[in-house]
């Protein structure tokens, strides 16, 4: 995505007062932030190589550039790596298959107490296990929907699913954006994006260019049958295919999540008896 580098960088500005840095905060300013001139001061370059820095007309950036102005705009590693992706692009830019090998979907179904699922390039959603699809109705989705970004954005009544709404939009945009400096070529990623930009929401937490690793959480749904849902969430990337993320829900077995849990995979097993195949909710 052209133009990338210099957004992210103009962003990474904005989130810093000049005061935060022992600069002072007088006189009027155009834009918020630190301005491009005090980046460069504090990260000891001219002013003219921070400008075309921004402007992506530099090459072959070193190390210790990168790192005085990581420093500066107080990047945490992720956005360290993010941009260090922007500036060198990976040489090898063909977009990932997002296949899932038989031994991965063996693996859903052994973890069949917990729900899990298969996140691929994009956020789309390439497999789960039963108690996921009873969990989150995967299955009941058409295919070109399955996607975690659409399901949050587009669907109708996308929030209502969602207890902490604002924290997931936030978390599956930091997450695409990721996704985009890994592979800036992929060609389904402009048209997902170009769709997503029809909702408000995202069009404007997309140009705040954050950036997040999708590792572990917490995630507040609501099901029309099962009430609230309370779960923590892990992330595994899998060896071999980084772009392929299993995730997984978890709950204390003896929280009335977990209980809920628990009951649905034995009625889902047939290990209930019809009349008390029914799963309470969580309330």
């Amino acid at each position: 995505m052209d133009g990338d580098l210099g957004r992210f960088l103009r962003s990474r500005r904005a989130r810093i007062r000049p005061e935060d840095v022992g600069l002072p905060a007088h006189g009027r300013r155009r834009v918020s932030g630190l301005r491009r001139e005090e980046v460069a001061l504090l990260a000891g370059m001219s002013a003219e190589y921070y400008i075309r820095l921004e402007q992506q007309r530099v090459r072959n950036v070193s190390d210790e550039v990168l790192d005085a102005v990581a420093r500066v705009l107080r990047l945490d590693a992720t956005e360290r790596a993010h941009l260090r992706r922007l500036l060198r692009p990976p040489d090898d830019r063909r977009a990932p298959l997002g296949q899932v090998r038989p031994g991965v979907r063996m693996l859903l179904d052994a973890a069949g107490s917990v729900p899990a699922f298969v996140l691929g390039p994009r956020m789309d959603v390439l497999a789960w296990n039963a108690l996921a699809d009873a969990i989150t109705g995967f299955s009941d989705m058409p295919e070109g929907e399955r996607n975690m970004a659409r399901q949050t954005f587009l669907t109708p009544r996308a929030r209502t699913p969602y207890r902490d709404w604002p924290a997931v939009a936030a978390e599956a945009i930091s997450y695409l954006r990721l996704y985009a400096g890994r592979h800036p070529d992929d060609p389904l990623l402009d048209p997902l994006v170009a769709d997503l930009s029809a909702d408000p929401d995202f069009a404007r937490l997309w140009e705040e260019h954050r950036v997040a690793e999708k590792t572990f959480g917490v995630k507040l749904l609501r099901h029309p049958e099962l009430g609230d849902l309370d779960f923590a969430y892990e992330t595994l990337a899998l060896p071999g295919d980084p772009d392929l993320l299993v995730v997984m829900y978890t709950a204390d077995p003896a929280s009335p999540i977990g209980r809920v849990l628990a009951r649905l995979w034995r009625a889902q097993r047939g290990d209930l008896d019809k009349p008390d195949a029914r799963v309470p909710t969580a309330g």
